[in-house]
C-alpha cells in the first residue's frame, strides 16, 4: 500500500466505503461505472456489462489502484483509494495470472505469485490458487499452456514439490473453495 493512503486512513479513519463504482473484467482490466449505471448488472452468462462504464486507461492510475489493490477479511476485494475503501465487482476472480516467459506467473497488479491448488469451472477456465490470491489464467495464455496442460497436475507444482489438484467446480464452489466473493453490491451498503 502507497505511503500517502497509509497517512490518509490515519488521518480520517471513518471514511464510509462504497461499491458499485469499481469492476474488474476476466483480463484484468479495471471498470468504472457512472452514478446512473450502478448497480453493476450482468450479462447472462455472468460477464461485467459494459454499457454505463468506461474501461480505466491512464496507466498511472491503473498503477495506483494495482499498488492498493487487497483483500477483505470476509473474502471481498477492494480498491484502497486513500480514507476510502472502494470495493469491487469481480467479472471472475481477483486476480487475473499471467504466464510469463521463463514459465513463472504473474498477477494483472504486477505481483510474481506461485500457484498452490488449480480448478476449472463449467466453462472450462482454468482458476489458481496463489501464494498472492485467487486469480483466473488470462485467455491470451490458454494457448500457450495447450500441451503442458495434459500434466498440469505434475507442471503446476509449488515450492514444497507436491503435485496441485485440478478440481472441476461451478461457480459458487469455486468461489468458496478460493475464497473470494464476486460481487460486494449485492452483500454491501453503498
Amino acid at each position: 500500500m502507497d505511503e500517502s493512503v497509509r497517512r490518509a486512513l490515519l488521518r480520517w479513519p471513518d471514511v464510509p466505503a462504497c461499491n458499485g463504482w469499481l469492476g474488474l473484467d476476466a483480463r484484468g482490466d479495471w471498470w468504472m461505472r457512472s452514478e446512473a449505471a450502478r448497480p453493476w448488472p450482468r450479462e447472462a452468462d455472468g460477464r461485467l456489462q459494459r454499457a454505463g462504464a468506461s474501461r480505466l486507461r491512464h496507466p498511472g492510475l491503473v498503477a495506483f489502484i494495482a499498488r492498493n489493490y487487497q483483500s477483505a477479511d470476509d473474502g471481498h476485494w477492494y480498491f484502497q483509494n486513500g480514507p476510502q475503501r472502494v470495493y469491487v465487482e469481480l467479472e471472475a476472480a481477483p486476480l487475473v495470472l499471467r504466464l510469463q516467459p521463463d514459465r513463472s506467473w504473474r498477477a494483472h497488479t504486477g505481483a510474481p505469485c506461485v500457484p498452490r491448488l488449480a480448478c476449472v469451472d463449467a466453462a472450462g477456465r482454468l482458476y489458481l490458487d496463489t501464494d498472492v490470491g485467487p486469480g483466473i489464467v488470462h485467455t491470451l495464455d490458454m494457448s500457450a499452456l495447450g500441451d503442458w496442460l495434459d500434466d498440469a497436475l505434475t507442471r503446476l507444482q509449488p515450492p514444497d514439490g507436491e503435485s496441485l489438484e485440478l478440481l472441476r467446480l461451478d461457480a459458487d464452489a469455486l468461489c468458496a473453495r478460493l475464497g473470494f466473493r464476486p460481487r460486494p453490491s449485492a452483500d454491501l451498503p453503498g
